[in-house]
């Protein structure tokens, strides 16, 4: 679990975390998750023994993988021109754009290995993501439905509406009073387990508000692939 105890500076590794050890002259503990990569790091005391270090980190792992799931989730982490030649993600799989300019009306399709957009020669940037988050959330608004209605029963829960929505921080949001959930557009570019894993996440709010122990108990008795799922989340692929 340990790497070299002498050096001041070494790895240790909690619950899959891989996290950057600093040993000095301070009197506290400090623990820090990099907003940008996610990575995380201690400083400690000089003295402090491994096993109280370890009673420290331990009760923030929920919190550290947070931290580290809103670092990595950054829409549109590319600086896309939506130009031919691009590569772009649907369901885990890389997909080349490419960009049909004519007259005629925007539009944008899977063919093949190919993202064909249609699009006028004098459309912004801003407008052909339009095109292609439409195509996006059409994917999503028809998957979710699927989902929602084949975990109800299993679950024992009912979700009253659910919206699709780009979100810079999260996969997923859960409104318990309302009992709606809301899912990331960004989950179209990942694989359909990723897409399942954060609707069952949500779903289980409804049983459980906070990400404490009984939350995860619920995730692993009905989606046991959960943490291989979350590790692919937060491995952006963009």
């Amino acid at each position: 679990m340990f790497g070299n105890k002498k050096s001041k500076i070494y790895q240790i590794q909690v619950s899959g975390i891989e996290i950057e050890v600093t040993r000095k002259k301070i009197k506290n503990l400090y623990l820090r998750v990099n907003r940008g990569t996610g990575n995380v790091k201690v400083s400690c005391p000089l003295f402090i023994s491994e096993r109280a270090l370890l009673r420290f980190v331990e009760p923030r792992v929920n919190w550290i993988k947070e931290r580290q799931q809103k670092a990595l989730l950054v829409p549109d982490r590319k600086d896309y021109k939506y130009i031919t030649g691009e590569t772009h993600y649907f369901q885990g799989k890389p997909y080349q754009l490419e960009v049909l300019e004519g007259n005629g009306r925007n539009k944008a399709q899977f063919e093949g290995e190919k993202l064909i957009l249609k699009a006028s020669d004098k459309s912004t940037i801003e407008v052909r993501q339009k095109v292609i988050d439409t195509l996006y959330r059409s994917y999503l608004k028809s998957e979710i439905p699927k989902l929602i209605e084949k975990w109800e029963p299993v679950m024992g829960v009912q979700v009253n509406n659910f919206g699709v929505r780009k979100m810079r921080t999260r996969w997923g949001t859960c409104n318990i009073t309302a009992k709606r959930i809301w899912l990331s557009l960004e989950l179209a570019k990942k694989t359909p387990g990723c897409l399942e894993s954060v609707v069952v996440h949500e779903m289980v709010h409804l049983l459980e508000r906070l990400h404490n122990k009984r939350f995860y108990a619920f995730m692993d008795q009905f989606y046991p692939k959960w943490k291989v799922y979350e590790k692919e989340l937060n491995s952006y692929i963009d």
